[in-house]
């Protein structure tokens, strides 16, 4: 595995970690689900089996940017959970700066995510200039 690299495989084990809590503690994850949608269990425990199987696909090479579009659309999707969860802080009592900062948490881990739907030669990589010094340029 490259430097390069481990970003991508914190957020899938990240995402495989988050998605096996689904099933460990799922009354956590149910008591944040609005209640305008139906089937609470069924929910988490979609978005669960969604988080494992996504995170292991963002590893593997010619899966990774289905896996990311997939990420990147689970994250969007969860998103009202998060907003319910501040909005009730009672259904998971933490001090209230931490259900706050969960909401940007979630912008950045969809960029993250987003991140990983590039082509790999799109993307700028580091190199040495006859200076010596490290440039972005090709």
């Amino acid at each position: 595995m490259t430097w390069k690299a481990v970003p991508r495989w914190l957020l899938a084990a990240g995402m495989v970690l988050a998605g096996v809590m689904h099933f460990v503690r799922p009354d956590r994850y149910e008591s944040i689900v609005p209640p305008y949608l139906p089937w609470p269990a069924a929910l988490v425990a979609v978005s669960g089996v969604c988080e494992i199987a996504l995170g292991v696909l963002l590893v593997v090479p010619r899966t990774r940017r289905f896996a990311a579009w997939g990420l990147v659309a689970l994250l969007v999707a969860v998103f009202p959970a998060n907003v319910y969860l501040y909005q009730h802080q009672e259904l998971l009592p933490a001090p209230p700066l931490l259900h706050l900062l969960r909401l940007p948490l979630q912008a950045v881990l969809i960029w993250w995510a987003y991140r990983y739907t590039w082509p790999d030669d799109a993307l700028p990589s580091p190199r040495r200039g006859e200076d010596g010094r490290l440039s972005t340029r090709g």
